[in-house]
């Protein structure tokens, strides 16, 4: 088994750049420093993924009772504070473990991600296909941002001044949006609201995830071009037995890899 200093890894470059981070770092370090001894970046992160079940529950719930979108608000809140502050304390304390971390919390994500939109499908707020269509749609442009961290080491959180942190808020003021108007009219048609949301999400996204493909791909190339003239490959010797009736004769092929 390979140890740690065998085992390289690179830690990406996080770029965030969102209307709210300057303000969410500043809070994440001051909680951070608040944070008993006790809690450590695991107990954030399994109260990140909770929360966002709880989140998915609450909207389900909201189809029979609008204070479902109330309990969906406090779990987003709780899924923030999780999520968010998982890495900062690891940071703070000093504590870092790169490669758990990243799988990890990823991995929290995406699953994450399915709570929240299988409970806005069970909601009745949100179309089940527009929510399915949604949820590929995050998918998608998380594996394109994974495999950019990977490739060129720079692990993008936000996109045109958006990140997690502002979709959250988003999120919360739509449902307090649906408790007096849940259907809007548009070029003379009723639609729900939260349709109309994730239509504009997927939309978004999808071009978001153009646009990156686009510009990695061009990055990519520029760092490793093709070659105007291919080398030529080694010529390699193989030795294979071929067995006859009288006798095990060696023949040697001579090929190109």
């Amino acid at each position: 088994m390979a140890s740690n200093q065998n085992f390289r890894f690179r830690e990406a470059k996080r770029t965030q750049e969102s209307f709210l981070a300057a303000l969410e770092k500043k809070t994440l370090y001051w909680l951070a420093a608040r944070t008993p001894s006790r809690i450590n970046s695991d107990h954030l992160t399994l109260l990140g993924l909770a929360a966002m079940a709880g989140a998915g529950a609450g909207y389900w719930w909201s189809r029979t009772n609008p204070a479902g979108l109330f309990v969906a608000i406090a779990c987003l809140a709780l899924n923030w504070l999780g999520d968010s502050l998982d890495g900062t304390l690891a940071r703070f304390r000093n504590c870092q473990r790169p490669r758990y971390g990243f799988y990890v919390d990823h991995i929290v994500d995406a699953f994450g991600a399915l709570f929240l939109l299988g409970g806005l499908a069970l909601s009745g707020y949100m179309s089940p296909v527009l929510a399915i269509g949604l949820l590929v749609a995050y998918l998608l442009l998380s594996i394109e941002v994974y495999l950019a961290s990977y490739t060129l080491g720079d692990f993008r959180i936000s996109y045109f001044k958006m990140s997690p942190t502002e979709l959250r808020i988003l999120l919360c003021v739509g449902n307090i949006a649906l408790l007096y108007k849940s259907v809007v009219h548009l070029f003379g048609r009723a639609y729900r609201l939260f349709d109309v949301g994730a239509t504009v999400g997927i939309s978004g996204m999808l071009l978001l995830l153009f646009i990156s493909i686009v510009r990695n791909v061009v990055k990519l190339y520029q760092r490793e071009p093709l070659p105007e003239k291919p080398a030529k490959p080694p010529e390699q010797t193989l030795t294979v037995p071929v067995k006859t009736s009288s006798r095990l004769l060696k023949t040697e092929f001579r090929f190109y890899q």
